[in-house]
This record gives structure tokens, C-alpha cells and sequence, in this order.
């Protein structure tokens, strides 16, 4: 009997000697930890297993409770690494201390580095620096409850290579933020394109307000439901596109060969063509390449386009973009292009809306070294023609789904990707998000409150500095799929987009650690993912300037006052401006029906003389894509608003 004792005893004394602590995915080697707080370190272990942590020549200790869970809150420690920090038997090397960012919300923060690329090409090839670290948060949801940990990622250090796939805004502010204070910066990107600010709320801040949002999350809250729609969904896509492949007279009939015969086709100018349908249409254009580039490797810009493409070059496929937003940037090999004749065909492919060209982007076959720019443009290009050839492609219904996007529901982000990151130390958080909630944005500003709130109490710091950035200037109008004129809104409209920007601008009016940064002259009429990024860092960073290291840099003017004497109407700033005339600037009485005025900018004010007997209401760039007109003196433009008088 005494055998089986003593072999237990082992094993149980095997286990305890092996039990192994489980680390959040945030703490690797690699990582930074925020200088000049508490930091917090945590993770799980046996239930009153003894966790020991070594940093900095001294020792911690601390015993996991019944459900395993243990946490240690490190001294302040000033910036600084590289350092090791031993957890148990873990040793994480490389460790720095320096200032660490959150960067959470949609599509715009969304944005890669590849992407900008060529606005900003000599800077991001000189992209090295061990200083800025960079950490991807993988995208998953979670409809029942909030969860432990994120996916498996990593740490990674600045390089071009690292970044090329990375936040755009994150890198540039981490860059900026670097060369300012010499410390180390953890950039922490956690978005996730097309959602709503709903799906980054706890359920308990919805409970009482928005009961409705949490019945909507609880309808998928089965797995197995889900899984079966998202298999069901995933067949009927692969059979929608087999068809389209049968049934497509361009496939069998070799549209896209160069010596394919088209003089049959019709022709269209992109500018005002637009085919509606479910299915494919084909598009061709000859272009005449002389002898000094034939041969030579080049890149075709064509625009932006809606909504899917797959483009050709002499019958060989040089590109493909599955949705409309990307930019089309498409890499010509070298010995492709011949002398004289060669073909560009485009096969659309549409599931909704209307198949065109997107305005105001450029169609063009670069040439050379810097090929590869846009800012500025390359030297030696060759325009392609508005004129193109068109054939039918294939019609069929539009290919059914249903949809299981979680990650639009209410709390599912929340819960997977934001709880399982406190209570990590920040310097600050930037949100960037607000453009999914445009088509209702009258609860917005209560749920920026929310997510402030919540997030702070998550972290428990009532202080955690927030910057919030405003949606740039675009023409919403662009989102419909079809194809426009790109004209002036002159006349006053009740803008979505100007709503949801007041709402922004008011949640950190009165909050000493909130700021909202002004993107109104950054943004493209024709993209909703405006490409100057590391200009709108620049200005998130003014921000964070003030609310995280307590300077005050000059920001985006705002209104602090108002008055009316007879018919003159005087708007007070918080700073002066560059004077001269001001437009976008209306006024309205008591029923908010708003006209024109023209007003002047002097010192502080902004002053006109008011059409309406009695103004009660004044607003400012309340369009979707106004034109900026109030700067202030550091070049910074006045944010929109929309300002009540008192008599």
C-alpha cells in the first residue's frame, strides 16, 4: 500500500514544482510598461500557488486566491530599459519603460501604414527605431460576457516591415510622441473597421438606458446558431461567385487577352458611367506605350473603385480588390508592357449598389524610381483616358446572407478585446471612431460619455486622459454605392456628420483630461479613410500634449461666448484667429431655420450682422464636407460647432 502512496506523492510534488503561471498576452518580451505609475502585473496560477517577480534588483511577492487569480502593482519606475522582468520562471527580456497609448476605435485607425505609403514614402523607408514598439490586438468578439485574454500577438518593434500592416495614426503618433520626449512608446491598437461605438460598451452601461441594445447582442448568443449562419453564408458566397464564373461571357471568351477583338464594344466616360446590378461588367482601354518604356516595370493608379475588381494588363492579372475603399495600386512586372498597343480590362464585380469610378483620385500609369509616390506625384506618368469599352458581363439575384456580424453588436467588443486589456498602465487612450453611428446620431454623445466613464472606472482612474477625434470633412453621400458629381453643399443642411461632430466636441468640453482633435481640413470628399495621417497625429498628440503631460499647446479655437446688440452677432473664441472673412457661418431663430451670413473674424470674434430679427442659434462647417475658413494662428482650424445665444 505504501507504492501508490509515495508515487502520488511524487506527482502531486511534480506538479506543484511544474505548475506553470499564465501570463496576459500583453506581457512579453518586448513589451513597454508606463513610466511614472503603479504597474500593474497579473495573471493566473494554481489556486494559492506563491508567485514571485523579480524587477529591477528587487523582489515581489504574492499568492494566486481561490480561482488562481493573482496580481502585484510595481513602484513608479522612470523611463528607461532595456529591462528584465522574471515572473515565476518567465523571463521577459527587452522590456521598456516609456509612455504607453491605446488607439481604439474604427476603420480610421484602421488604416496601415501601406496604405499612406505613398504620401509619406521617404519616411516610412527609414522607418527603425527600438524605441517605439508596436502591439496589434487580433479581432475577436464575445456575445455573452466579458473574457480573460486576447488572442496570441506580439510586441514589435518600429521597422517598415513591422508597420506595413499596422495603424497608420498609431505609428505616426508613436514616432512623434517619441522624438518629443526621448522615452520609449508602447503604441496599443485595438479597432476594428465599420463598428459601432455600441459594440465597445459594457452591458452594465447599457442596461438601464438602452435595454433594447442588450436584447439584440442576446439573439446570438449561441454558438452554435452563429457558426451555422456563417457556414450557410460562406456556401452561398462560394456558389454566387462559381456562377458568375459559368456565366460570365468573359471568362470563356478571353476578355481581357490584348488581341481579343472590341471594336464591337460601346464606349463610356467614367466620369458619369455607372452600371446597376448584381454581377460582373467588363471595361477595357487600349493605351500606346512608346519605345523609351516599353518594358520597363510601372504602377497603374486606378482610383478608387466601386465595388470589387480584378484588373488585367495585356491578359495577365496585375491586381484584385475585394471591397471599394482601397485605393486601386496595382504593380506593372517589368517586360509586361510592350511597344505600341497594350489593353487594361477591369472585371467588376458588384453585390449591391452601382458599379463606378470614384471621383477626384487619380488614373494613371506611373513610371520610374519614384513611382511609387503621390505626394508629390511622380514625375513621369501617363494619364489614362476618361473614355472606356464596355460589355455586359453576367447578371445574377443578389446572393443571400444573413447577418452574423458580431463584432456590430452591442458590448461584443467590449468583452473580447477592451476588459481583457485593464488594467494595464496608459498614458492615454485615443478614440477615432463615429462613423458607423452617422445614421443616428442623436444617442452619441451619451454613449462617448458612457465609454469615457466606463472605460476610466475599468482602469480605475478617473483622471485617464482621453483624445477624441472628430470625423474629417467627407461628402456622407459617398457611402449610398452610387456614383456622384462631387458638387458644394451652399445652401444650410442638417448634416449627420455635423451632429455627430458637435457630440464629439461636447463630451471633453468641462473634462480637464479630455480633448477632442480637429480633422475638419484633413479628410477627402471622395474617401472616408482620408490619407494624411501623420497629420492628423499631429494634432492628437497637440491633445494629448495638454491632457497627459500638462502643457498647453494652442488647439483647434472653440466657442466660449456670445451676444446680439441690435442686429450684430459677435462669437466669442477661446483664443484669437486669423482675421479676414469667415464662411460656412449661419444663423437661426428659435425654430433653427438657418441661412447664410457673412461674417469676419477679428482677434477673437467672429462677427455679422444678423438677417434673422431675433438669433438665437449659430452654427459653424455644419455640412458633411464643409470648407474650413477659421484658423487660428498656429494654423489650426476652428472645430465645427453649433452655439445657442443668451439675451
Amino acid at each position: 500500500m505504501r507504492k501508490p502512496f509515495l508515487l502520488l506523492l511524487a506527482l502531486a510534488t511534480f506538479c506543484v514544482a511544474n505548475a506553470k503561471i499564465v501570463l496576459p498576452q500583453l506581457f512579453q518580451s518586448g513589451m513597454v510598461l508606463q513610466r511614472g505609475k503603479p504597474i500593474p502585473v497579473w495573471g493566473k496560477a494554481d489556486p494559492k500557488e506563491q508567485v514571485v517577480i523579480r524587477w529591477q534588483k528587487k523582489q515581489y511577492t504574492t499568492t494566486a486566491d481561490e480561482q488562481g487569480r493573482w496580481r502585484i502593482d510595481l513602484p513608479k519606475a522612470k523611463a528607461g530599459g532595456p529591462y528584465t522582468l522574471t515572473i515565476g520562471e518567465q523571463e521577459l527580456t527587452d522590456v521598456l519603460v516609456g509612455d504607453v497609448w491605446l488607439c481604439s476605435g474604427q476603420s480610421n485607425i484602421d488604416v496601415t501604414i501601406e496604405r499612406v505609403y505613398p504620401q509619406y514614402v521617404d519616411e516610412i523607408e527609414h522607418f527603425n527605431n527600438s524605441s517605439i514598439r508596436l502591439f496589434r490586438v487580433r479581432n475577436t468578439t464575445n456575445t455573452h460576457g466579458v473574457q480573460d485574454d486576447i488572442l496570441p500577438t506580439s510586441w514589435k518593434p518600429l521597422t517598415k516591415d513591422n508597420a506595413w500592416q499596422f495603424s497608420a495614426l498609431g505609428t505616426f503618433l508613436g514616432k512623434r510622441m517619441q522624438e518629443k520626449t526621448k522615452v520609449p512608446q508602447g503604441i496599443i491598437v485595438n479597432s476594428w473597421g465599420g463598428t459601432p461605438i455600441e459594440a465597445w460598451l459594457p452591458a452594465d452601461s447599457l442596461k438601464k438606458d438602452y435595454p433594447q441594445l442588450l436584447q439584440k447582442t442576446r439573439l446570438y448568443d449561441n454558438k452554435e446558431y452563429v457558426a451555422a449562419q456563417m457556414r450557410a453564408n460562406n456556401m452561398a458566397d462560394r456558389q454566387w461567385n462559381e456562377m458568375l464564373d459559368q456565366q460570365d461571357p468573359g471568362i470563356a471568351n478571353h476578355f481581357t487577352a490584348l488581341d481579343y477583338e472590341d471594336s464591337s464594344w460601346t464606349t463610356i466616360d467614367q466620369n458619369n458611367w455607372g452600371w446597376r446590378g448584381t454581377g460582373s461588367t467588363w471595361l477595357r482601354q487600349h493605351i500606346q506605350i512608346d519605345k523609351a518604356h516599353a518594358g520597363q516595370p510601372a504602377r497603374l493608379l486606378l482610383g478608387t473603385l466601386f465595388d470589387a475588381d480584378i484588373t488585367y494588363v495585356n491578359g495577365q492579372q496585375v491586381g484584385r480588390t475585394y471591397y471599394q475603399y482601397p485605393p486601386r495600386r496595382y504593380d506593372i512586372p517589368e517586360g509586361l508592357l510592350r511597344e505600341g498597343d497594350n489593353v487594361i480590362t477591369i472585371r467588376f464585380i458588384n453585390k449591391y449598389g452601382m458599379a463606378h469610378f470614384i471621383p477626384e483620385k487619380p488614373y494613371m500609369l506611373c513610371f520610374g524610381a519614384d513611382r511609387f509616390s503621390q505626394n508629390p506625384m511622380p514625375k513621369d506618368v501617363i494619364a489614362l483616358s476618361n473614355k472606356w469599352l464596355h460589355h455586359a458581363g453576367a447578371e445574377l439575384p443578389s446572393c443571400p446572407s444573413s447577418d452574423v456580424s458580431l463584432q456590430n453588436l452591442p458590448t461584443t467588443l467590449y468583452n473580447a478585446v477592451l476588459y481583457p486589456l485593464a488594467p494595464y498602465a496608459l498614458s492615454g487612450i485615443v478614440w477615432y471612431q463615429g462613423e458607423s453611428n452617422t445614421g443616428n446620431p442623436t444617442p452619441y454623445g451619451d454613449y462617448l460619455q458612457k465609454l469615457m466613464g466606463s472605460w476610466r472606472a475599468l482602469w480605475n482612474d478617473s483622471s485617464l486622459p482621453f483624445c477624441i477625434v472628430q470625423l474629417a470633412n467627407y461628402d456622407g453621400r459617398q457611402q449610398t454605392g452610387m456614383p456622384r458629381t462631387i458638387t458644394y453643399e451652399a445652401n444650410p443642411v442638417n448634416s449627420n456628420w455635423a451632429r455627430l461632430r458637435e457630440a464629439q466636441r461636447q463630451a471633453t468640453i468641462g473634462d480637464e483630461f479630455a480633448e477632442t482633435a480637429c480633422l475638419i481640413d484633413l479628410g477627402e470628399t471622395v474617401d472616408i479613410h482620408p490619407l494624411r495621417k501623420k497629420e492628423a497625429a499631429e494634432r492628437v498628440a497637440l491633445c494629448l500634449d495638454r491632457v497627459a503631460y500638462g502643457e498647453w499647446p494652442a488647439l483647434s479655437p472653440q466657442p466660449v461666448g456670445g451676444s446680439v446688440k441690435d442686429s450684430k452677432v459677435t462669437i466669442i473664441f477661446d483664443q484669437p484667429m486669423r482675421e479676414g472673412a469667415a464662411y460656412e457661418v449661419e444663423v437661426a431663430g428659435e425654430d433653427k431655420r438657418f441661412v447664410n451670413v457673412e461674417a469676419t473674424v477679428k482677434g477673437a470674434e467672429v462677427i455679422f450682422q444678423s438677417p434673422i430679427a431675433q438669433p438665437v442659434w449659430v452654427r459653424y462647417a455644419w455640412k458633411d464636407n464643409p470648407r474650413a475658413s477659421i484658423y487660428n494662428k498656429k494654423g489650426l482650424p476652428a472645430m465645427p460647432f453649433e452655439y445657442k445665444l443668451v439675451r
